[in-house]
C-alpha cells in the first residue's frame, strides 16, 4: 500500500474525518458532546480544512490525521453559534462551560498538536510518525521553534510514539472534578524542541 500525506482536508473526506475523529476520541468527549449523531453533526460542521495533515491510502480513503491549534483557530474547535446550531440552547449552556473548563487556549510560542489519530487497520505502520514529522515541519515552516501536545493518562500507546519520536514530559495536571464528565484524570503536556 502506498500512502500519501497532504495538508488540508478535502471536502469529499469530511464525514470520514468525523468518523475517525469520533472513533479516536469518543471515549473521551462522548459524554459532553454525545450522542454520537450530534457529536458528528458538530465535528462536520466545524472541522477546519485548513488545520490538519491528513494521509491517504492508494485508493484515496482516509488513514489517519494530526490537526493542529494556532492563533486563527483549531482543527476541532468550533465556537458559540456551532453548538447553539447542534445542540440547542439547553444542551450549549452546560456542555460550554465543561468544554472550556479543559481547555481553549493557544500557546503562541510553541505550535500545538490538535489530536492526531489513524485509522485502526492502518496502525502500527508508521503513519503516526510521519503525521508528527509533517506536523514537525509544518511548525518550523510557521516561525515556531517547539511543538507542544497533550496526551491523557492511560493512552500508553500515544505517549510511547512521543517518546520515541523525542517529546519529553513537562507536567502532568490532574483535571478533577472533570474527570466524572470526560473518562480520564490527568494529561501530560509533552514538548519536542525543534532543530
Amino acid at each position: 500500500m502506498t500512502v500519501t500525506y497532504q495538508l488540508g482536508l478535502p471536502d469529499h473526506l469530511r464525514a470520514d474525518a468525523a468518523e475517525l475523529y469520533w472513533q479516536a476520541f469518543g471515549s473521551k468527549l462522548g459524554r459532553v458532546m454525545g450522542p454520537k449523531p450530534k457529536a458528528q453533526r458538530f465535528l462536520l460542521r466545524v472541522l477546519r480544512a485548513d488545520h490538519v495533515v491528513i494521509a491517504l491510502d492508494d485508493r484515496g480513503a482516509l488513514l489517519g490525521m494530526a490537526g493542529f491549534k494556532t492563533p486563527a483557530g483549531s482543527f476541532a474547535g468550533g465556537d458559540v453559534a456551532d453548538m447553539l446550531a447542534i445542540y440547542g440552547r439547553l444542551g450549549a449552556a452546560w456542555r460550554l462551560p465543561l468544554l472550556w473548563a479543559l481547555g481553549r487556549e493557544v500557546d503562541n510560542a510553541r505550535f500545538l498538536l490538535d489530536g492526531i489519530c489513524v485509522t485502526k487497520a492502518a496502525r502500527s505502520q508508521g503513519i503516526g510518525a510521519t503525521l508528527m514529522t509533517i506536523i514537525e515541519a509544518e511548525a518550523r515552516q510557521r516561525g515556531y521553534q517547539a511543538v507542544r501536545l497533550d496526551v491523557v493518562d492511560g493512552n500508553w500507546r500515544a505517549k510511547a510514539l512521543y517518546q520515541r519520536l523525542g517529546y519529553k514530559p513537562e507536567k502532568t495536571d490532574d483535571i478533577g472534578v472533570l474527570r466524572y464528565a470526560f473518562g480520564f484524570q490527568s494529561s501530560t503536556t509533552m514538548v519536542k524542541a525543534l532543530p
